[in-house]
């Protein structure tokens, strides 16, 4: 690594990289974002693997996600607390399955666990009312959401269940190819 310090061992971002959808340089880069949402509690050394987790307060803030109405969902779905609170291991997940390299197999996965409000896995038309207020930032009547999750299901719920599982959801923007093209974070 030249003359720069030690971040990680070449195994550790042999790991990564095998891991996930980025280079060593973006590796480091991410553990630089990471190090600067809390530089108080993320170390530069991380050859130890420090049991570290940034809260969710700090992880919203970031220009990369906080315009984004499911910011909460997004990192909470990575999370493995289920808090919002990332180590860096989520944090490079959530940001390798965002990326525009990742596959739309795994893209579906992480979409569905964001819009699965309630965590039942299903998508019930609660779920699907939330999702698509935040999609549409409120600007449909209350009658014009039910409406379309209405018609979302009838169209997408191929067992009759009047909820949507994962094999539904991934039929539904199957054919809506722009959806999951448009599911990525740049960092």
């Amino acid at each position: 690594m030249g003359n720069k310090q030690t971040i990680f061992t070449d195994e550790q971002l042999d790991a990564y990289q095998d891991c996930t959808y980025f280079t060593r340089k973006e590796i480091l880069r991410l553990h630089g974002r990471y190090h600067e949402l809390a530089p108080h509690l993320v170390p530069m050394d991380y050859t130890n693997e420090p049991d570290v987790k940034v809260p969710l307060a700090l992880i919203v803030n970031m220009p990369e996600l906080k315009e984004n109405p499911f910011r909460n969902r997004i990192v909470e779905s990575f999370s493995e607390d289920g808090m919002g609170n990332l180590s860096f291991n989520d944090f490079v997940d959530m940001f390798s399955v965002l990326s525009e390299m990742a596959p739309r197999e795994l893209k579906a996965i992480y979409a569905f666990k964001i819009y699965d409000f309630n965590v039942d896995n299903f998508l019930c038309k609660e779920d699907l009312e939330k999702t698509l207020n935040r999609l549409t930032k409120e600007e449909l009547t209350p009658e014009e959401v039910v409406l379309v999750c209405e018609k979302s299901i009838e169209e997408s719920d191929l067992d009759g269940d009047n909820k949507l599982s994962f094999a539904d959801f991934e039929n539904m923007i199957s054919r809506a190819p722009e959806f999951l093209s448009t599911f990525h974070i740049r960092i």
